[in-house]
């Protein structure tokens, strides 16, 4: 019979594990910062050494099936580790403090190897002619990045991040309860990040069969984890987060839900 092995409250509790907590979570969130740096880069083309239409060349079948399989790898990842059930039983083996940070870790990696192991196809899908059109419909995906880290502050950057977990347990502090709070951004949609994310991914002055393939599979499964993490806010948050669904719009802003 197999047993799970967890870290002993003695041990957890003590200032060295609490030391160690902490620079374990600034490590994951660097690594994330890091991650998320490059990944703009990767899907504009810009600065970093391997892009979402640069690689090895390989043929189209062995693109399709690498690239899905890498997609594939994140969203298992990110939408499993992020359900209350499996958090409830990952935290019988590792401390609740790095519980996001272990998390987040987790996506930089997963992230990491999909543009280590990118396999570009180049075919050109659309190409903006125009060099004022092309900058143009360029900064708009940038404005899409800038979207995503806005609402991440709005709501709590940090907490999000796993980096107020280690603090808070650095310093003996409770990580305050999770309340139902609609700043901003949210009061026009449901889901600002990961509308910045489809503005980001789509926007593009030269799209290509590979960066549609990642753009429309990155976007399904936003429709996806959507579907996930709104039944956890309404079991979270009942009436509450039904009431706020119903009035607002999940991407289109003012547009009725």
């Amino acid at each position: 019979m197999s047993q799970v092995h967890t870290i002993g409250p003695d041990f957890s509790g003590t200032r060295l594990f609490k030391f160690i907590a902490f620079l374990y979570g600034m490590a994951s969130y660097l690594i994330f910062f890091v991650t998320i740096l490059y990944a703009i880069g990767f899907v504009m083309g810009l600065v970093v050494p391997k892009t979402i239409d640069t690689g090895a060349d390989s043929s189209i079948v062995e693109a399709v099936v690498v690239n899905l399989l890498l997609m594939s790898l994140f969203a298992v990842q990110h939408s499993v580790m992020a359900r209350q059930g499996f958090k409830a039983w990952w935290t019988r083996i590792i401390p609740k403090p790095i519980e996001r940070s272990t998390y987040v870790l987790a996506a930089s990696s997963c992230l990491l190897l999909l543009f280590w192991q990118w396999r570009p196809i180049p075919a050109v899908v659309w190409q903006v002619e125009d060099p004022n059109l092309a900058v143009t419909v360029a900064m708009f995906s940038l404005v899409g990045w800038v979207l995503v880290f806005t609402s991440t502050f709005i709501i709590n950057h940090f907490e999000l991040f796993g980096v107020s977990q280690v603090v808070h347990h650095l310093v003996d502090k409770e990580v305050p309860a999770p309340r139902f709070r609609t700043p901003l951004l949210y009061k026009f949609v449901r889901h600002p990040i990961y509308l910045g994310f489809i503005i980001a991914f789509w926007a593009a002055p030269v799209m290509t069969v590979g960066h549609m393939l990642f753009a429309a599979v990155t976007t399904a499964y936003i429709f996806v984890g959507i579907w996930l993490e709104e039944r956890d806010l309404i079991e979270m948050f009942g009436e509450q987060y039904r009431e706020y669904k119903q009035r607002v719009s999940m991407l289109i802003p003012w547009r009725k839900s």
